[in-house]
């Protein structure tokens, strides 16, 4: 087996399994755990800045209430997930730029995971997939993301970026990992509303801070009126669209910058 040194330096990437660290890649859940069958467990991806974590109590919030959601009979963990973050992000390397994932599985697995950003282009085009979102997890951000991936696969098989989901009664409701945004031929930046059954994003709740946004629901129809549009995600921050199907926007406009340009100044405040 390689050692913990050769493999951090060939991967970079470690992993904390219940408070113990090690290579990611030799970072090993039991077969029998349910979060590994069925998908059972909770989330969070959380961004790092410079080696700090941004907005780490928000997403232990929101984690907690995933747990809470799906019954998780194991006590949260709050303390010891609080001090195993910082010591997994020190271990990585200083000033360490990428992710945080953070699961807990039915099986009472605790693991925490430094993660590269995942690639994505500056401007990103959306392909309309229909999706019925499942009531019995509104709210809850669960391992069972296979729906969501799938949609991304389907959307990229007819060349697209990215999957815009949209439900079979024709309301618009948010990218697989990200929320969206768009800008009506008036100016008025919207999101659909969480009552769509889309995922109280944080990143979605920081947008709705700094910038004056509306929430309501619009169809596949309306949205081809649009003027801008943008994703909001942990790891997107604010991503430009450059199309939905048909559509396409040109260039990045006003009220996209608007909100990039205020989220990373947040962002800059908070971790600096």
């Amino acid at each position: 087996m390689p050692s913990y040194e050769s493999s951090t330096a060939s991967t970079g990437e470690l992993a904390s399994l219940d408070g113990t660290v090690a290579p990611a890649a030799e970072t090993m859940v039991p077969a029998a755990d349910d979060g590994l069958l069925r998908g059972d467990g909770a989330f969070e991806v959380i961004r790092v800045y410079g080696g700090r974590p941004f907005a780490l109590a928000d997403h232990l919030d929101r984690l907690e209430r995933s747990a809470r959601g799906l019954r998780l009979e194991q006590r949260f963990p709050r303390a010891e997930l609080e001090r195993e973050a910082p010591d997994l992000l020190a271990a990585r390397k200083e000033g360490f730029d990428g992710s945080l994932r953070i699961v807990l599985t039915r099986g009472g697995r605790r693991l925490l995971l430094t993660e590269p950003l995942p690639p994505s282009p500056q401007r990103i085009r959306l392909g309309l997939v229909t999706f019925a979102p499942g009531r019995i997890l509104d709210g809850v951000k669960s391992l069972s993301y296979a729906g969501n991936m799938l949609a991304s696969r389907m959307a990229r098989e007819r060349g697209f970026d990215e999957a815009l989901l949209v439900t079979p009664h024709g309301r618009v409701l948010e990218a697989p990992t990200a929320s969206l945004f768009w800008v009506a031929e008036d100016g008025t930046l919207s999101t659909p509303p969480l009552s769509d059954h889309i995922l109280a994003s944080i990143t979605r709740d920081r947008v709705m801070q700094l910038v004056e946004v509306r929430e309501r629901s619009v169809t596949p129809d309306e949205l081809t009126r649009a003027t801008e549009a943008f994703l909001a995600s942990t790891t997107r921050e604010v991503q430009p669209v450059a199309a939905i199907e048909a559509l396409e926007l040109e260039g990045t406009g006003e009220r996209t910058r608007e909100a990039a340009g205020a989220l990373r100044a947040y962002i800059a405040a908070s971790v600096g």
